[in-house]
């Protein structure tokens, strides 16, 4: 091996090792810790109160949810104990107390619903009184579920509408949600009959499907709920479903912190999270089966 050779080589070892030498200090500082600042603020109250009668049952079991705000990195849920949990029926005067299950439930099995009645709830927690109102909205039947391969984003994938009747003379706000197989959040859709009142209302579902695992086949099943809401629900649930769509957009409004009906009568700067909701609502299981082309 003459010189220049030598020369050459020589050079390119010297290449290889900075090289190595520039992307071993890539990896290592790939292992430095970064400290993220995330905002803290005080624990506030967790309240989920939805009184839900379903169409063919008594309504009499009924559960309240307590619970406290975690910091950002927490998973685990911070249940509330020792608090009072009443709710009222101002129509009637009947007062309903639930029971501490000492697990942050609070329960009752004498509940009784009365459609379009008014009811108050009432939390008592460290000396300071919650409290929200809501009236029991009644809901109508489904009248059909009808299945199709047409009018979704993709025509070779099943989906699937309900159809229920809008009552005349009122004004009626809606809630539905559709929970499909194994997955862990039903769609929420949201409708008022601003311009179907006293008509036909139909309600669209199809399966967000990024994947061949995903898509809907003949044999799956879909859990539906619809519910009869109030306005004051209705806006709440507008808000929170829109800003839970925008998350990752980058061009998307900036979330604002969502209140619910919950009001602090010691110390209002001092809310509860979460909405008292008291609504009749009607269940069905849809099961896709195979279709004609």
């Amino acid at each position: 091996m003459n010189s220049r050779i030598k020369k050459i080589i020589n050079k390119l070892r010297s290449k290889a090792a900075v090289t190595i030498i520039l992307l071993s200090s890539v990896v290592f500082s790939c292992t430095d810790v970064v400290d993220v600042a995330v905002p803290t603020e005080a624990s506030r109250l967790v309240i989920e109160a939805s009184l839900d009668w379903e169409k063919g049952t008594s309504g009499n079991d009924q559960t309240i949810k307590l619970s406290l705000t975690t910091p950002f990195f927490d998973t685990a849920l911070d249940p509330v104990v020792g608090a009072f949990v009443s709710v009222e029926n101002v129509t009637n005067g009947e007062v309903y107390v639930f029971e501490d299950q000492q697990d942050g439930r609070y329960t009752i099995s004498d509940f009784e619903p009365i459609i379009n009645n008014v009811y108050n709830l009432e939390i008592i927690y460290n000396d300071e009184t919650y409290i929200a109102q809501e009236t029991l909205i009644p809901v109508p039947e489904i009248n059909r579920i009808e299945q199709s391969r047409i009018g979704g984003s993709d025509e070779e994938e099943l989906d699937l509408t309900i159809y229920f009747d809008d009552p005349e003379n009122e004004t009626n706000f809606y809630y539905a949600t559709f929970l499909e197989g194994d997955d862990l959040f039903p769609l929420r859709v949201v409708v008022s009959d601003e311009f179907t009142n006293g008509n036909e209302v139909s309600i669209f579902y199809e399966e967000n499907a990024e994947d061949a695992e995903d898509e809907i086949l003949p044999g799956d099943m879909v859990d539906i709920n619809l519910y009869g809401i109030s306005e004051l629900y209705y806006d709440f649930l507008h808000i929170l479903i829109e800003q839970s769509d925008n998350v990752g957009d980058p061009f998307a409004t900036i979330p604002t912190r969502l209140k619910g009906n919950f009001v602090n009568l010691q110390n209002q700067d001092n809310y509860a999270f979460g909405f008292f909701r008291v609504t009749e609502v009607v269940n069905q299981v849809y099961t896709f089966v195979e279709q004609e082309n």
